[in-house]
């Protein structure tokens, strides 16, 4: 009985599901590339259900077979169902921050390339081909487009370089649309025979690239949205990346007009960029895992669907289809080695993208594999009824054996060329951290096993043997250990900076487990720790502690939220920004301690106790920068910070009674229905800290007010009048407070932290008490000098009019001004950080200096690191100010 309708489709898509499972190991055995291999049982397989309808003896698969020859499956729907699937797999599994660092680059091979290959591939047919230039261009435009699935495959299963699968994979999220626009550009002229305006074309491409890119950003910034509302539901989140790429594709090709292949790979991306502080992480880690069998199933099915249709893309090919075949792959492979190695030093020499190896380059050449997608496209030409049969049967053939051959030859040699390149091989900085790693590791394995055997009681002849192979291996690793040559010191503390902002990261996302934490928060920690791996990547210590830097200086939407507060006197805003800056400051301080001690436990025993002491003395720096931002917020919302800190402690109780619970599970201790009780009861513990945290941002304003000795003698009455209109500003160091020659609309009371200015050739510290500006807005008079935040504070501010008729109605608060300038000039009342604080006796012992000393480590730098360039600090001379400024 044969198998026919729908039951046929069903079992032929279930068998090329057990012939692509057996593919995979079978291709590493044999060490070809997966996509190969595929490749080729697919022609196989389509070979064969041709020849099972041509004989009698396999009529029960004759079912089967003419569904596999006549699969229910178009060029459109190939790339409605599979491309989507690729796409979006393929910018949610790249570092978007590093690809970056390449845009230039891959732009180029994504977007030039492909122009320069169609051109190149229809000129070069069009002496020989007896076709209109249109249809060899559009013959180009299909074979123009790269499949990276082969090279990626090939460069992950033999270690080739990270930047070059980065660079191959970067390329190919956008060659697919710059193929299809280009395409979609030309095919209409060729069924429709409308002449082709190259300005129009340009402009079309261009608007189809940008408004794609918008289109997916929205798409992936409202899908996060989305996905924040359905937290603690991972299958609805899960879920709903799913719908995204269909989403974005459909929307932007069929209703806007834009490409949808681009808007798939910018939603990707943004869910790249920002899915790992959103989504959890456990979350986050199904969802990769999701998509990776997911991609592998769709890479798979099309390449075998494609590859079937081969044969009958084929039928008819004569010997001079062949020589047409050789002509376009020639001028393929010479437009595309053209462009690395034309325009790449190009770029490198304009230092838009870092500069490519050669090796790299000859690989990326012979590496342009095509696959699926051009087949998609030539079957796209063969199944149009408006296309002449001459014009289908030229662009199926060519198309097919232009595929054929990059695959079969390119694609079987490119392993063998990249071992010959040597692009397997370690850099000589990684083989020398291998061996010091090794060396240290091995030394470690053995004391451990030792110990081991000796707890289990194994006999000294069953261990003997084993704990010498693994001592020998440590002294073999210590011999060939060039670590100490290999590395100069700027190189190790650069290194040492990698890794502790890599190690950060991790400690964060692992916090991100506690249910509660702000989601914002861990995104902007996040952030700022990729950062500052970038930072110190590119930049070394100073792009470190730049980035750091950045962290704890105000945001554009705190500073956004101030302005609202000071100006509109609304405070909701300002009171969420502080709340998450509260948190955001309170979590880095966590990780901090679990950072110095990773330093001293792990990487210092790796890089030497020189090297330690520099990256601990950059990390001691930023906690004191650190600390001073927690302590200004502490000192005046006291209780809230106790609540906060209460708040994450509960929550990370919470957590470590789940995982012990879930210990006991394991270990059989308890069984699944009280742990499953267990759980529900922890879950309605952990439900009652899900109320935020309530956060009065005027608190204590006037109870500081009556407490400043500036203000000493007001009326009570007049203080809470003055508290009303108010306004808070935080201040970070270095921040520009009054510019020199302003007119004075503001002043400043400062409730703590210290600030500068330098007036007549001598500095001046305002400290905790003080105000800055009062005289000059009572004289009317403009700001005398540039003045500056030193360290993080906390700022009241009173509007310039307010204070003058503060001033007429209650002299007394000029006299007090007098009375402290007067204190100052006589020594009796040094500069405070905070009220009632002790003055430091040092300069380097004042908490606002950590803001500009985390650069200045020479003291206990090495020659080679202190030569490295600085930051210059400028020495403060602590002149005693006037409270007035």
């Amino acid at each position: 009985m044969a198998v026919t309708g729908l039951a046929a489709v069903l079992l032929a898509i279930a068998l090329l599901l057990v012939i692509v499972s057996t593919v995979q190991p079978i291709a590493r055995r044999l060490e070809l590339s997966e996509t190969v291999l595929l490749a080729i049982v697919g022609i196989i397989i389509g070979s064969l259900a041709d020849f099972a309808l041509r004989t009698t003896h396999t009529s029960a698969l004759n079912g089967i077979a003419e569904t596999l020859l006549d699969f229910p499956i178009n060029s459109e729907a190939f790339l409605l169902i599979f491309l989507p699937v690729l796409v979006f797999q393929g910018a949610l599994a790249i570092d978007v921050r590093r690809l970056a660092h390449e845009a230039a680059t891959v732009l180029l091979l994504a977007v030039v390339a492909v122009v320069v290959s169609t051109g190149a591939i229809g000129l070069a047919l069009l002496p020989f081909a007896q076709m209109p230039l249109v249809v060899c261009l559009l013959l180009g435009s299909i074979v123009a487009t790269t499949d990276p699935s082969a090279v990626a495959g090939i460069f992950r299963d033999i270690g080739a370089a990270t930047r070059l699968t980065r660079l191959v994979e970067g390329e190919a999220l956008l060659n697919d649309a710059a193929a299809i626009s280009i395409f979609s550009i030309l095919l209409p002229s060729v069924t429709l025979h409308h002449a082709i305006h190259p300005g129009e074309a340009v402009i079309s491409f261009v608007i189809s690239f940008v408004g794609a890119l918008i289109v997916g950003v929205v798409f992936g910034q409202l899908t996060l949205m989305m996905i924040t509302a359905l937290s603690g539901s991972a299958a609805a989140e899960i879920t709903l990346t799913v719908a995204l790429p269909y989403v974005a594709y459909i929307v932007s090709d069929e209703f806007l007009g834009v490409s949808g292949v681009v808007a798939t790979a910018a939603a990707g991306l943004t869910l790249s960029v920002y899915g790992p502080s959103t989504v959890r992480p456990q979350t986050w880690l199904f969802l990769n895992q999701l998509w990776q069998q997911l991609v592998f199933w769709a890479g798979s099915l099309v390449f075998v669907l494609a590859s079937m249709l081969v044969p009958h893309l084929l039928v008819g090919m004569t010997r001079w289809d062949c020589v047409l075949i050789l002509i376009a792959s020639v001028a393929g492979l010479a437009a595309r080695g053209a462009v690395v190695f034309g325009l790449l030093p190009f770029l490198a020499m304009t230092k838009l993208a870092p500069p490519v190896p050669t090796p790299f380059k000859v690989t990326m050449v012979w590496g342009g594999l095509r696959g699926a997608i051009t087949l998609a496209l030539a079957l796209a030409v063969t199944e149009n009824e408006r296309v002449s049969t001459p014009v289908a049967h030229f662009i199926g053939i060519l198309a097919t054996g232009f595929v054929l051959i990059t695959l079969l030859l390119n694609g079987t040699t490119l392993r063998s060329l990249v071992l010959f390149l040597k692009l397997d091989k370690l850099s000589p900085i990684d083989e020398a951290m291998r061996h010091q790693v090794l060396s240290i590791g091995l030394e470690n394995v053995k004391e451990r096993s030792e110990k081991l055997a000796d707890e289990l009681g194994f006999s000294t002849d069953a261990t003997g043997t084993v704990i010498e192979q693994v001592d020998r291996r440590a002294h073999e690793e210590q011999g060939a250990n060039t670590f100490d040559t290999a590395l100069g010191d700027t190189q190790r503390v650069n290194l040492a900076l990698i890794t502790i902002a890599s190690q950060e990261r991790s400690v964060l996302l692992d916090l991100f487990r506690i249910q509660g934490l702000s989601r914002r928060v861990m995104e902007t920690l996040l952030r700022s720790s990729e950062a500052a791996i970038d930072g110190a990547r590119l930049e070394g210590r100073l792009g470190y502690v730049r980035a750091l830097r950045r962290r704890l200086s105000p945001s554009l939407r705190f500073k956004m939220a101030q302005w609202i507060h000071k100006n509109l006197r609304i405070d909701r805003p300002l009171m969420l920004c502080m709340a998450e800056r509260f948190e955001m400051l309170m979590v880095a301080h966590f990780v901090s301690i679990s950072l110095t001690r990773f330093m001293s436990e792990r990487l210092e025993p790796t890089l030497g106790s020189r090297i330690g002491e520099v990256v601990a003395e950059v990390l001691q720096r930023q906690r004191k920068l650190l600390d001073e931002a927690l302590e200004t917020l502490r000192l005046h919302y006291h209780g809230y910070s106790e609540a906060l800190e209460n708040r994450i402690f509960r929550q990370i109780v919470l957590r470590l009674e789940g995982e012990e619970y879930d210990s006991l599970l394991a270990e059989s201790l308890i069984s699944d229905e009280l742990n499953r009780e267990l759980l529900k009861e922890l879950e309605r513990r952990r439900h009652r800290l899900d109320k935020p945290l309530s956060f009065d941002l005027r608190s204590g304003i006037e109870s500081r007010l009556k407490n400043a000795a500036v203000f000493r003698g007001l009326p009570n009455a007049e203080l809470h009048d003055l508290a009303t209109t108010t306004s808070l500003r935080f201040v970070a160091p270095q921040e520009l407070i009054c510019r020199r020659g302003r007119k004075i609309r503001n002043i400043y009371f400062i409730s703590a932290g210290l600030a500068e200015s330098h007036v007549a050739e001598r500095d001046i510290l305002y400290g905790a008490g003080d105000l800055i500006g009062a005289l000059s807005a009572i004289n009317d008079e403009r700001c005398p000098a540039n003045i500056r935040a030193v360290q993080f504070g906390h700022f009241m501010v009173i509007s310039a009019s307010r204070f003058r008729r503060l001033v007429e109605e209650y002299p007394l608060v000029l006299e007090n001004i007098e009375k402290l300038r007067r204190k100052r000039e006589a020594g009796e009342r040094a500069i405070k950080l905070v009220p009632g604080a002790t003055p430091a006796e040092k300069e380097s012992e004042r908490p606002g200096v950590a803001a500009s000393a985390l650069l200045k480590l020479e003291s206990k730098m090495p020659k080679s690191i202190a030569a490295e360039p600085q930051e210059n600090e400028k020495p403060v001379n602590q002149e005693q100010p006037s409270s007035s400024g």
